[in-house]
């Protein structure tokens, strides 16, 4: 089959402004809980019927993945999955090391957008906002919450730099297992979190016949949102 023939009707819901919350953040919430719980449903049936569901192609998805898109200061963009690792009224938070592509990226042109995509709800959000670093505090406590291999990690990699080979990266990655042995390995200066601030979020139901359902939320300079439906 040709790649332009590739299609899909989507039917599994539909999006009503009646039954929308007021807040963005709370919107998010509800929808990011049924992700997760059609998640576990999937899991469930991926153990109950794996070899039919791997053969298949339907693995479980990760409810936290989102595709960050950032710009250089001369526009030159670029995008990558990250993983969502907090949300509160302030917006939408996730950790990296500074000196990557992307912690470059913020450092030159602080905006930003998120996507995510739920397949098996037929749903995605787009978000754009405003990035800013998380204080040292907030890093350090979710750095330490990491498993030790991954706080490792965080100092043998630099990443988004060239690398020689993968020994070079190994041999790194053995260096600074050594230099912090047992449990106490402390936070990089180069690698922490940022809160992306949303300006605008939209919500996006798939319906048949690509007459999708589409809401966007704009904040106000009174901090207040206003709602309206898009064109699909």
């Amino acid at each position: 089959m040709a790649i332009a023939d590739l299609r899909k009707d989507y039917a599994l819901g539909s999006l009503d402004r009646a039954h929308l919350a007021t807040s963005p953040f709370s919107q998010f919430a509800t929808w990011f809980d049924q992700a997760r719980g059609a998640g576990r449903i999937r899991k469930f049936f991926v153990t109950v019927y794996k070899a039919m569901l791997l053969l298949a192609g339907k693995e479980v998805p990760d409810i936290n993945a989102m595709v960050l898109a950032t710009a250089s200061k001369d526009g030159r963009t670029s995008a990558r999955v990250v993983l969502l690792k907090g949300l509160d009224n302030r917006g939408f938070v996730f950790y990296t090391n500074y000196h990557s592509r992307k912690g470059r990226d913020l450092e030159e042109n602080p905006q930003a957008a998120l996507v995510f995509y739920w397949s098996n709800l037929e749903r995605q959000v787009c978000v754009r906002g405003t990035i800013q670093k998380l204080p040292e505090a907030e890093s350090d406590q979710y750095f330490q919450s990491r498993p030790r291999g991954s706080r490792i990690g965080a100092w043998a990699s630099n990443q988004s730099q060239k690398v020689r080979n993968r020994q070079q990266l190994e041999q790194q990655w053995d260096y600074f297992e050594k230099e912090f042995p047992g449990s106490a390995v402390p936070r990089p200066p180069h690698w922490g979190g940022y809160l992306l601030i949303p300006a605008e979020v939209e919500f996006w139901q798939g319906r048949p016949s690509r007459m999708h359902d589409r809401f966007l939320y704009c904040r106000q300079s009174d901090g207040t949102w206003t709602l309206d439906r898009l064109s699909p």
